[in-house]
């Protein structure tokens, strides 16, 4: 059971966009995934979350977490097969224990944790909360931004994660983050 929420050994190098809602993450993992011609895992839990909106009007709740990191990890494993030299990661599992803790008054489910640090990437891009925020079905902390953003950096010192805040409109934040890419591929 515990396995559908492990990565698969691989060799490239893995990429995770990270923060808050609404800061621009998956415009950043698209661009980046072209950049480097390869592919990019998108946010699980933004189909299954709509889907439950949808179908039920119902918001996300804890028992919906370990099915969202099963189908996290199911995409980033199929998609790691699929990668060239790099896979971009639009979120991850610790991203996932964040939401967890900051919505269910610190409680995250043990093997969702287990699993959210057992899990390793080579870089965080953490991006910070100087993009507009856009409202949809799933977003709901537009004054609560700068509180997220803070979690989400504790989070990574935390843990000892190697990352970098990503600031500013999308050419900078592209520029920035293909910098940092660039500087781990040569090491």
């Amino acid at each position: 059971m515990e396995e559908k929420y492990r990565q698969q050994p691989s060799s490239i190098l893995k990429v995770v966009l990270f923060g808050p809602e609404s800061t621009g993450k998956t415009t950043l993992s698209q661009q980046l995934a072209k950049h480097y011609n390869t592919v990019w895992v998108p946010e699980y839990a933004r189909e299954y979350l709509q889907n439950k909106w949808d179908n039920e009007r119902k918001n996300c709740e804890p028992e919906d977490l370990l099915p969202i990191a099963e189908g996290q990890m199911r995409l980033e494993n199929q998609l790691t097969k699929k990668a060239t030299e790099i896979l971009i990661c639009d979120t991850d599992l610790l991203e996932t224990k964040v939401y967890s803790e900051a919505y269910y008054v610190g409680d995250c489910d043990p093997l969702l944790e287990k699993f959210a640090l057992e899990n390793t990437y080579d870089l965080y891009l953490l991006t910070y909360i100087d993009t507009p925020w856009e409202a949809d079905d799933l977003r709901d902390k537009p004054n609560e931004r700068e509180q997220m953003f803070e979690y989400f950096r504790a989070t990574l010192e935390k843990y000892h994660r190697n990352f970098s805040i990503l600031k500013g409109n999308k050419k900078e934040r592209l520029k920035r983050a293909v910098e940092l890419i660039d500087n781990l591929r040569r090491k």
